[in-house]
């Protein structure tokens, strides 16, 4: 998240979050993306993580950029945290171990998206080459121990540090050594919601597969080729996995606001100050018996915030948010907006796709889910494998792309952008089976190349 949310208006009732997430919906002609992606900053010279601080760390390369772009500074006390476009809401801010994140602007279609990224990407290039940084665009950094990596001068971060041993083993992992791509996307009604996160969740272990991009782990073959995604699954149970409710009737925004009320808080923020409440419970500080906190109420900005650190395959805020895919090169980067959109965003490509997983259960969704960071495009389900399913899937979002009839100057649909994703699924072999084979072949068992090789 770029920036955490300021509005104290008090919250009243169950009514008012049920609200906030309804005051999303909005009419199909005013449908955007929201595309975000994650980067390593690294030093060219011993491929290290680089610091946050010092006149060649994370702190200098976002004040180029703001004297560069002109953006509105985020700040955290004394520390720069990242970078504001009040015009058009992009931003870009920083995960816990100093992954670089873009998140893009709410546009018309991928082909804006596309340019809004190689800007991004020039300029973020432009300011970290005299620092000595470049960029790596893989799912997991290869290379360093969590004892490497830096930490963001980040309150939220800190309490979230301390919080995530006592509810998994990988969770600092997930936080400190992983990077991802994700797209934020509309709904026209609560019916078109639920429409599409069911899809979503259904078919986001095949974004999985498509993008494994992770398959190194402190200089070695790590077994999984999608190890980020492997990482989810023992980060938190109470705010991570595939949300087998959904699919059960009655789902809509209540059932969502009853489910985000039972995750635990990770904190409360007043003023500049982050307050760890860490594992307490939202329904108390609605109520004003939170410990410690006794009759401090709840505002729209503590459940803005506190949506923020809930992390299932699909996340609802008054968007959706699709999770599941490792980061990779500048054309997964597009990609991945447009496989969604294709799907999504076309009412009969969204039924089709819908009609494709309706009967699935909620067993074999989770067990398509465990196989797939391991086995990406050879894992099955009924039989069938992903690698089979997902040639299916693209062709039913490229149509759906077509129909959309965004053309860009040279008359191309947006369907251009799955290209990389054809190409994955033909071949059978994903980008982390690519880099294996490298590994195991012309960079003679070493990672060092893929910060020549995978680097923006």
């Amino acid at each position: 998240m770029a920036r955490d949310q300021i509005d104290m208006t008090p919250i009243e009732s169950r009514a008012a979050l049920v609200a906030w997430f309804e005051a999303g919906i909005k009419p199909r002609e005013q449908f955007r993306i929201g595309t975000e992606h994650e980067k390593f900053a690294f030093t060219i010279t011993g491929h290290n993580p680089a610091p946050y601080e010092g006149p060649h760390g994370i702190a200098a390369l976002l004040a180029g950029l703001n004297r560069l772009l002109g953006w509105e500074p985020i700040m955290e006390g004394p520390n720069i945290i990242g970078l504001y476009d009040a015009g058009q809401g992009g931003a870009v801010s920083l995960e816990p171990g100093g992954q670089f994140e873009l998140s893009g602007a709410p546009l018309d279609d991928v082909h804006k998206t596309a340019a809004e990224l190689d800007a991004h990407l020039a300029q973020a290039r432009a300011v970290a080459a005299p620092l000595g940084l470049r960029f790596l665009g893989l799912g997991m950094t290869p290379k360093w121990t969590r004892a490497d990596m830096p930490k963001m001068p980040k309150g939220r971060y800190r309490i979230m540090t301390a919080y995530m041993p006592t509810v998994g083993s990988l969770g600092l992992d997930m936080m400190y050594r992983t990077c991802t791509v994700q797209t934020n996307l509309d709904s026209c009604s609560e019916a078109d919601m639920v429409k599409k996160l069911r899809v979503g969740l259904a078919l986001q272990p095949l974004a999985t597969a498509l993008f494994a991009n992770s398959p190194f782990t402190e200089g070695r073959p790590n077994g999984f080729l999608s190890y980020r995604s492997e990482i989810w699954r023992d980060t938190d149970a109470d705010r991570c996995g595939m949300l087998a409710w959904v699919f059960e009737p009655g789902m809509g925004f209540e059932r969502w606001v009853d489910y985000a009320l039972d995750v635990p808080m990770y904190f409360v923020k007043r003023g500049e100050r982050y307050i760890d409440v860490a594992g307490r419970s939202f329904r108390d500080l609605m109520a004003g018996r939170l410990p410690g906190l006794a009759g401090e109420r709840a505002t729209i900005s503590d459940w803005a915030n506190h949506v923020s650190t809930i992390f299932p395959e699909v996340r609802l805020k008054p968007y959706i948010e699709v999770r599941g895919a490792d980061a990779g090169p500048r054309p997964h980067l597009l990609a991945l907006p447009a496989l969604w959109v294709g799907l999504l965003y076309d009412a009969a490509t969204l039924d089709a796709a819908s009609d494709l997983v309706k009967d699935w259960t909620a067993e074999e969704r989770q067990a398509l889910r465990d196989a797939v960071p391991r086995q990406a495009l050879k894992a099955t389900i009924r039989g069938r494998s992903v690698g089979d399913l997902a040639r299916e899937v693209l062709a039913l979002s490229a149509a759906g792309l077509t129909r959309r009839a965004r053309l860009d100057a040279q008359g191309r649909d947006e369907a251009v952008y799955l290209a990389p994703l054809f190409e994955i699924a033909e071949r059978g072999r994903t980008a982390a089976e690519d880099l294996l084979e490298k590994f195991h072949g012309a960079w003679g068992g070493s990672v060092e190349p893929a910060f020549v090789e995978c680097a923006f």
